[in-house]
């Protein structure tokens, strides 16, 4: 069996009765980005240096908005600007100098909601009747449940187990759930004992790396030159049809 994992979009059944609360837990996600991103410019105009990961995560674990979200959702939040960062750094070293940091979330009621995500700690999975039960942040306790249960469906022919996160993503309208599993496929006659691990990306739309230490890559560029090169030669052809 290979072992691998897969993303499933599942739409929320009680919406209504769960929308008010993914809407303060969105807001607060965008809020702890907000805290962070003032900290990280704080840092970059004092060293010329951005924090690292575990340096936010120690700096802001006693902040107030950190304490909005459960703690493994608040930890995805900093870890999220921290990998928006560093592409932004290693952008400006190697010398582009049009590259943006990340900004600031936007607040008001219609600014687009942050992606909410729980890890395997803040999740409780009811496979039999289709729901999640989702832990709030100690903040967004008061007065109200522990947690937030949505009701879920997904395709018809997807079985949701081994759930390791699931993220509360706000699509315009909406919110809906994507459910990250482990999933095991069977491998029957495979030619060799190696592994490869095959990324589909946007700018190097496939990258391989095999276990032995060896790699491809396949930069989108590239290909998206070929394409323009081909299409205009097409044009330049005629045949019955038109070019």
């Amino acid at each position: 069996m290979l072992e691998t994992t897969r993303t499933y979009r599942a739409k929320i059944v009680n919406h209504q009765q769960v929308s008010g609360d993914l809407d303060d837990c969105g807001h607060s996600a965008s809020k702890l980005w907000n805290v962070a991103r003032y900290h990280i410019q704080q840092e970059w105009d004092d060293t010329g240096e951005i924090p690292s990961e575990a340096d936010l995560k120690r700096e802001l674990k006693d902040h107030e908005r950190y304490s909005d979200l459960h703690s493994q959702s608040s930890q995805r939040v900093l870890e999220e600007l921290a990998e928006s960062f560093n592409g932004w750094f290693n952008k400006r070293k190697n010398g582009d100098t049009d590259a943006n940091p990340p900004g600031y979330r936007k607040r008001g009621d219609n600014h687009p909601r942050s992606t909410v995500t729980w890890k395997q700690n803040g999740i409780k999975h009811d496979s039999k009747h289709n729901k999640l039960r989702l832990s709030k942040g100690f903040n967004l306790k008061n007065h109200r449940s522990d947690f937030i249960l949505a009701e879920y469906e997904t395709r018809p022919d997807v079985a949701v187990e081994n759930i390791q996160q699931v993220r509360a993503v706000w699509n315009g309208d909406r919110w809906e759930l994507h459910l990250v599993c482990k999933v095991e496929i069977p491998v029957e006659d495979a030619p060799g004992d190696n592994t490869a691990g095959i990324d589909l990306g946007i700018s190097n739309y496939l990258t391989i790396a095999y276990d032995d230490g060896d790699s491809e890559l396949y930069p989108g560029n590239v290909l998206k030159q070929d394409k323009h090169y081909f299409t205009r030669d097409e044009y330049d052809t005629e045949g019955k049809k038109g070019p």
